[in-house]
């Protein structure tokens, strides 16, 4: 009896060991599983979004991950990979791990450490990120890493319509055809962030700085909304003004930026891009009584034949026509950009007479566009 009674108690401790031990693994198990459960499910997305390239989710990870992805790229901002710079930021082509190629935007100096700065740069990016159309620079995200500030975009393989137009080989290479494209995308894209954003986004630095140009020549406006998203706080007063030689000559007084101002700045981009320059000292001669009689096809880019298709010199008429409105000195007697841009989407109007006897007066002239104040 006392034999069978120590069996069953043996039996009875080896069985509680056994259940501590399956307990003592089964609670191990479950603490290793559910932590490496959280971490991954905030993590892994990261990880696997930055590793395989996959920049455009930048909203949903570190920016930590992000920023060292792009010093990886850019072997730490190194200037050989600068392709251009300005006032307030550097551009750099970064090729991601996965070989896509973006822009990256790295900007001089921020307040970064501002948290309502901060907040507000993040909502205008977040908005900003969010535009669709055709014919103009995605922003895919950005980044803050410490006091380091930047933002990537899609990355134009041809550069600026401004460098574009002053190298001679690239400005014949951009025939008439393609020059009245590259006006014409302009006009709808301004557009939609005109007429078609909730709120409306005014772009404040049109230029042809700002006009860049994939590997098929076709325009794309960058650097929409920056000086809002640099600046959330400063309402539609504005600190950066915009380009010398493309702002509108009320900024100068009111230091208000309006939709009207972006249509100023589009005038001056759309006579630069039938002249191949500037067209200030056309703009100066023009109003000179001495230069009224100037024909539109003296004012046109000499690198390139003129124009011989009809429909082509019916477009050029109409640009020119358009870009001498939209630099009117009145911002309310400039048309708005949905009409320019119904303006070029409208049935062509047949040219009154040959195209080598129409006058820059008469283009200057012709009062096509009547005040309309619901149109601002």
């Amino acid at each position: 009896m006392g034999y069978h009674l120590l069996i069953i108690v043996l039996a009875a401790h080896m069985l509680i060991i056994v259940l501590a031990i399956a307990t003592f693994f089964i609670i191990s198990i479950f603490r290793f599983l559910f932590p490496l459960q959280c971490e991954h499910g905030k993590a892994k997305p990261e990880k696997k979004a930055t590793k395989a390239g996959d920049v455009f989710s930048i909203w949903n990870y570190d920016g930590r991950i992000a920023f060292e992805d792009m010093i990886e790229a850019t072997e730490d901002f190194d200037i050989k990979y600068c392709i251009g710079t300005g006032g307030y930021a550097s551009v750099y082509r970064a090729q991601l791990s996965n070989g896509r190629v973006v822009a990256l935007k790295k900007l001089h100096s921020l307040e970064t450490e501002e948290s309502t700065f901060l907040n507000s740069f993040q909502n205008e990016a977040h908005v900003l990120s969010n535009l669709r159309h055709r014919n103009i620079i995605k922003l895919y995200g950005f980044c803050l890493h410490k006091k380091c500030m930047f933002l990537i975009y899609e990355y134009m393989e041809r550069g600026s319509l401004f460098c574009v137009l002053r190298n001679d080989d690239e400005a014949i290479e951009l025939d008439w055809s393609k020059r009245v494209n590259i006006v014409k995308n302009m006009a709808h894209a301004l557009s939609y962030l005109h007429h078609d954003c909730t709120p409306s986004i005014v772009h404040r630095d049109i230029s042809s700085n700002n006009i860049l140009l994939n590997s098929e020549l076709e325009a794309f406006i960058a650097d929409f909304g920056l000086a809002r998203l640099l600046h959330p706080d400063s309402s539609n007063r504005t600190i950066l003004a915009g380009t010398y030689g493309y702002i509108a000559p009320e900024l100068a007084y009111t230091m208000i930026v309006t939709e009207k101002c972006d249509v100023y700045s589009f005038g001056v981009v759309a006579l630069e891009a039938l002249m191949g320059c500037h067209p200030g000292e056309l703009l100066s001669s023009v109003s000179s009584s001495s230069n009224q009689n100037m024909m539109l096809i003296d004012m046109l880019d000499p690198r390139l034949s003129p124009p011989a298709d009809t429909m082509v010199m019916q477009d050029i008429a109409l640009i020119s026509r358009i870009a001498f409105a939209c630099l009117r000195s009145k911002p309310k007697s400039r048309p708005t950009m949905y009409r320019v841009s119904h303006e070029f989407l409208g049935r062509k109007t047949p040219l009154t007479k040959p195209f080598h006897e129409i006058s820059i007066s008469e283009m200057r002239n012709q009062n096509i566009y009547a005040i309309d104040e619901s149109e601002g």
